[in-house]
């Protein structure tokens, strides 16, 4: 669900005098308001092609610190997953030595056979005497023969472990020099040298915690990498929005856990069961599920057998209002009761929950039509030459409408199983659970009638308004957006300090409000290929 604004179109506050005054009752969030703008994009777009120029800028980083080769670089900075400063940091702390012992790097010089050997060298994998020149040594300063070598670097690449091959000598942990592999490889089979290349430079996103894949479905091509928290929502350059942490499509308030639940909850078949256990009942002899479509306790399945409903058990087909020939219901089966009662409790649960989600999503997809009519509105006041230049309060209160709408859809399934029993049964007592489920709701039902309000005021014909009242519709629409980014930042707080904040063993957080909506990520800058 989208918020069908860039985070650069929505402005609040103006130049001129008027609009100045017109919030003056608000001051605090407008401050609040304006401070997304002023921060620097903390998300990147990595296209196909900045994916070297990203990788360089930081393996030179490496490199310069280090006064490594880049093979060496890289090395590093695979198995400490492209994290520069956790690198500098081991180096910082550890020093060099156990830095590149822990990462595989051996930092030595070696010929590939000195001058006083023999002209043969006995491969000790393959045990053949070969020549001299058919010999390669790597960093570590063990030798073997090129076939044996290629032989060994094609089954690691095959097996898709080209990231870090190792050396093939006995309890010998260091990493193989790529230059080499590329050399030995490609005489071989130069498709797959390629693709060794390749799976080198994609370890950047697929080993990077910091980048990963747009989610898009066609992919885009495009990877995202971010520079501060992980827990963020990012949107692509393809438009799409998404949680970088799990990669499902933005959903806070919702944690990911919730809303990798919620999403199998409602695909899923968990709630046709639910539904078949309360409803229906297995026929005792071929086991098919019956429901029952009439009063009578006496029910037949397809296969012909009679059963009684109460319990379950088989009987004759001979029955009075008060008996049924061959059988009589035996002891009260507590258990089964009381479990069929909660199954009927929880699905209606979840269908009050899943109906105002689907409510809101609903209402959000049908509200982004707006903005074409809005736009056609705006040009027919243009057209008029109307003593109005400055249309953006709509456009921004429709763009606050899409934002506070997706926020209140994504609140029911956080309500669902914060104050559920799937979750946090054992993190809040009864009277705890009652008094932060007050509380939530509260503040959720103040934001749903202040959306509600905005959406009844956007959709109002303002083209066929006298100025004055356009005057006065457009001051309701500043405050009432203003006021509803307040309610939004009020509920994040509750969720992240007095709901979520309060579970001891919790795992649960949510991506921070972000009052201008999903950041927009930007192009990565080229400036890093000149250091390269």
């Amino acid at each position: 669900m989208g918020d069908y604004y860039s985070s650069d179109e929505e402005r609040y506050y103006y130049d001129d005098d008027d609009d100045r005054d017109a919030s003056d009752g608000l001051p605090d969030l407008e401050t609040e308001v304006l401070l997304p703008c002023t921060k620097s994009p903390s998300s990147e777009v990595i296209t196909k092609e900045s994916l070297l120029i990203a990788q360089r800028g930081d393996l030179h980083r490496i490199m310069d610190v280090l006064s490594l080769k880049e093979h060496h670089a890289r090395t590093l900075l695979i198995h400490y997953r492209w994290d520069v400063d956790k690198v500098i940091a081991v180096f910082v702390e550890k020093g060099k030595d156990k830095l590149y012992a822990a990462a595989g790097v051996t930092v030595l010089e070696h010929d590939n056979l000195s001058p006083e050997l023999s002209s043969t060298v006995m491969c000790l994998i393959c045990m053949e005497e070969v020549s001299a020149s058919e010999v390669t040594t790597m960093d570590c300063g063990h030798h073997f023969c090129n076939t044996c070598w290629t032989e060994h670097f094609i089954v690691k690449i095959n097996e898709g472990l080209s990231r870090r091959i190792r050396c093939m000598a006995h309890q010998c942990y260091a990493i193989c020099d790529e230059v080499k592999i590329r050399s030995l490889v490609s005489a071989r089979d130069p498709i797959l040298s390629e693709k060794f290349d390749r799976f080198l430079l994609e370890s950047y996103i697929e080993d990077n915690k910091q980048v990963k894949w747009c989610p898009s479905v066609p992919h885009c091509g495009n990877a995202i990498r971010i520079k501060y928290d992980e827990l963020c929502e990012v949107e692509c350059t393809c438009g799409l929005q998404f949680c970088f942490s799990c990669l499902s499509e933005a959903h806070s308030p919702c944690s990911c856990l919730m809303w990798e639940l919620w999403t199998k909850k409602c695909h899923d078949e968990s709630e046709t069961v639910n539904w078949m256990t309360v409803h229906t009942k297995p026929c005792p002899k071929c086991h098919k599920l019956v429901e029952k479509s009439g009063g009578c306790n006496l029910v037949c399945c397809i296969c012909g057998q009679a059963f009684c409903w109460l319990c379950g058990g088989p009987t004759g087909r001979e029955h009075t209002w008060t008996s049924i020939s061959g059988h009589s219901c035996g002891q009260y089966k507590e258990d089964q009761e009381k479990k069929t009662e909660r199954a009927k409790r929880d699905l209606l649960r979840y269908i009050h929950f899943h109906n105002l989600f689907k409510a809101h999503t609903d209402s959000f997809q049908r509200e982004a039509e707006l903005k074409e009519t809005i736009q056609e509105k705006i040009s027919i006041l243009e057209d008029n030459q109307s003593t109005f230049k400055d249309f953006s309060w709509v456009t921004n209160g429709l763009c606050r409408l899409f934002r506070s709408r997706r926020v209140l859809s994504y609140s029911y399934p956080f309500a669902y199983y914060m104050f559920g029993d799937d979750l946090f049964r054992h993190e809040m007592t009864k009277i705890e659970k009652e008094i932060k489920q007050n509380l939530f709701e509260e503040q959720q039902q103040q934001l749903h009638a202040n959306v509600e309000k905005l959406s009844l005021f956007i959709g109002e014909p303002f083209d066929k308004y006298p100025e004055n009242k356009v005057e006065e519709l457009r001051m309701k629409v500043i405050n009432l957006s203003v006021m509803i980014d307040g309610i939004c930042r009020k509920l994040y707080e509750c969720i992240e300090n007095d709901l979520l904040g309060s579970i001891q063993h919790s795992h649960h957080s949510i991506a921070p409000y972000m009052s201008m909506g999903v950041e927009k990520a930007s192009e990565l800058s080229i400036c890093w290929e000149n250091e390269a």
